[in-house]
């Protein structure tokens, strides 16, 4: 699994107008791929990742200071380019695979103590960001 974690002022997702996640405090948003191989173990690794990842102020973690996440998959982070000009996405695992490892990683969160948000599986999402900092991180478990 792999996940671009950014920490955010504020983050929100919107899908057909609608808001569908947003957090509005200090907080980290983190988008998630899943490729073939991942399994459940995985993704709870990366959730403790996240947790207790300490990039927000003071070196601080959303553990230590409660901070939300907002959770969005992204199958795009498999894309490999290094052919040509058009990505493939044949490393993206497909959406039966996918769906249930990104929510395996917002249940680990939420088990954990986590305040988390999310976006819309699948859907033609639009995110909406501050970068704090910036701070921005690739995690590979």
């Amino acid at each position: 699994m792999r996940a671009v974690v950014q920490r955010v002022s504020r983050a929100s997702v919107t899908v057909d107008g609608s808001v569908v996640g947003e957090i509005t405090e200090p907080g980290l948003l983190a988008l998630v791929g899943v490729t073939h191989d991942d399994t459940p173990e995985r993704a709870r690794k990366l959730a403790g990742k996240m947790w207790g990842l300490r990039i927000l102020e003071g070196e601080k973690s959303c553990s230590d200071v409660g901070a939300p996440l907002l959770v969005v998959s992204q199958f795009t982070l498999y894309g490999d380019t290094r052919k040509g000009r058009r990505p493939s996405w044949v490393a993206a695992a497909p959406g039966p695979v996918a769906e249930p490892l990104v929510d395996a990683v917002v249940a680990e969160l939420r088990r954990l103590g986590a305040r988390v948000e999310t976006g819309r599986f699948g859907a033609d999402m639009k995110v909406e960001l501050v970068n704090d900092g910036p701070v921005t991180l690739i995690l590979e478990v």
